[in-house]
């Protein structure tokens, strides 16, 4: 990609301590010239990755984060991710 390119929206998220120093391990790690363009690799992997699943409509903000394991909320009855248990 080469040139500027426009980012006409804004994206806020709030993450904890433990949660922006992994960002910034990977942004270093990786190179890259800022948060924002770390953030938006990390995204651009996570949505080119294979197998995700869409949230549930009724999951909570909370229940996502950038490095916990899935939630009891998102996960089955039984406190398992594995739907098959």
């Amino acid at each position: 990609m080469s040139g500027s390119v426009e980012r006409a929206e804004r994206l806020q998220i709030m993450l904890d301590a433990d949660e922006l120093s992994a960002v910034d391990d990977f942004r270093f790690k990786n190179r890259m010239p800022s948060r924002a363009a770390a953030v938006r690799e990390l995204m651009k992997r996570g949505l080119r990755a294979e197998g995700f699943s869409a949230a549930d409509a009724r999951s909570k903000s909370s229940s996502f984060g950038v490095l916990d394991a899935p939630s009891a909320e998102r996960r089955g009855h039984n406190g398992s991710s594995d739907p098959e248990d």
